[in-house]
């Protein structure tokens, strides 16, 4: 058989996916295809002819899409700062709002020079953050914290692939980030802490692909959403130096709570609220500061 136009099987595809509720359609069909092909999305333009057997792979691809199994578990390849994550089932896909607040730990790591910086990453989930954060910053100690053996053994994979691509090794730890006891070696050495818990509230309507595929246990925080993020406060206020800063992401629907939570310990200061790529609350993030007793005995 003749050579087939990926152009009208991309058209097809989108339609195909528009028809499935897939919010994004397009961009979709479009990144399936260039996994396909094995180019950029934005090269797709210069494969203008596939083979009958590309068509077909293709076609089944979008059909596991259809079904509403999330694009990056098709493809095997989720990303974070300039890093690409393995990702697959029993571990939760990274967002692109995730984004931003890995952007916020690099500018405050620039602008507070510790050598070398101590980074945490508590619920770590596939290593987005920790392995970003380390490959950007290849002076810097991370730490990385996961409770569930299934996607711990997702960011052991992860951090196995980008040790061996050159970027300096994450220290792996399984632990409960809500466990008083955990770390006790850390206290009063992060200079940054950066989290993605499990934020959503209990009986959130959820996508197909998030409530079907994402592990329930990185997704759900209890009736309000802040079953973790709140017993995991009092941890970052003893890991954390003085001066150092955290961020924390949470649903769109308690982000004023975590900035009250904050605001209610003397240990913190410097609270602030940060809207995500659709202008939602997102994430917030806080400074540690010394109490009147450890002012007074030179923290």
């Amino acid at each position: 058989m003749s050579r087939q136009p990926l152009r009208l099987a991309i058209l097809e595809a989108t339609k195909q996916l528009e028809e499935a509720g897939v919010h994004s359609p397009r961009t979709d069909a479009e990144l399936l295809a260039a996994h396909v092909v094995g180019v950029e999305r934005t090269r797709l333009g210069l494969v203008p002819l596939v083979d009958p057997e590309v068509i077909e792979r293709y076609r089944g691809l979008v059909a596991k899409r259809a079904e509403r199994v999330p694009l990056q578990y098709i493809t095997g390849v989720s990303s974070m700062g300039d890093i690409d994550l393995e990702v697959g089932p029993g571990v939760f896909v990274p967002r692109p709002e995730t984004e931003l607040l890995f952007a916020w730990a690099l500018a405050f790591l620039e602008g507070n020079p510790a050598h070398p910086p101590v980074i945490l990453d508590l619920c770590a989930g596939t290593g987005a953050l920790a392995l970003a954060l380390a490959n950007a910053r290849p002076d810097a100690i991370v730490h990385a914290v996961e409770l569930d053996p299934a996607a711990l053994a997702w960011t052991r994979r992860n951090a196995e692939a980008r040790a061996n691509a050159g970027d300096t090794p994450i220290t792996l730890h399984q632990g409960d980030v809500t466990d008083r006891s955990l770390l006790t070696e850390l206290e009063g050495k992060v200079d940054v802490v950066v989290s993605n818990p499990p934020y959503i509230p209990d009986g959130a309507q959820l996508e197909p692909e998030v409530a079907e595929f994402d592990p329930h246990l990185a997704l759900f925080g209890g009736p309000d959403g802040l079953s973790v993020i709140t017993p995991m406060v009092s941890n970052i206020a003893r890991w954390l130096k003085i001066g150092g800063a955290m961020a924390i992401e949470h649903d769109d629907t308690n982000g004023g709570q975590v900035a009250a939570l904050l605001r209610e310990r003397r240990v913190f200061g410097e609270v602030a609220e940060h809207p995500d790529l659709a202008g939602k609350p997102r994430f917030v993030v806080a400074r540690r500061v010394a109490t009147d007793a450890e002012a007074a005995r030179g923290h």
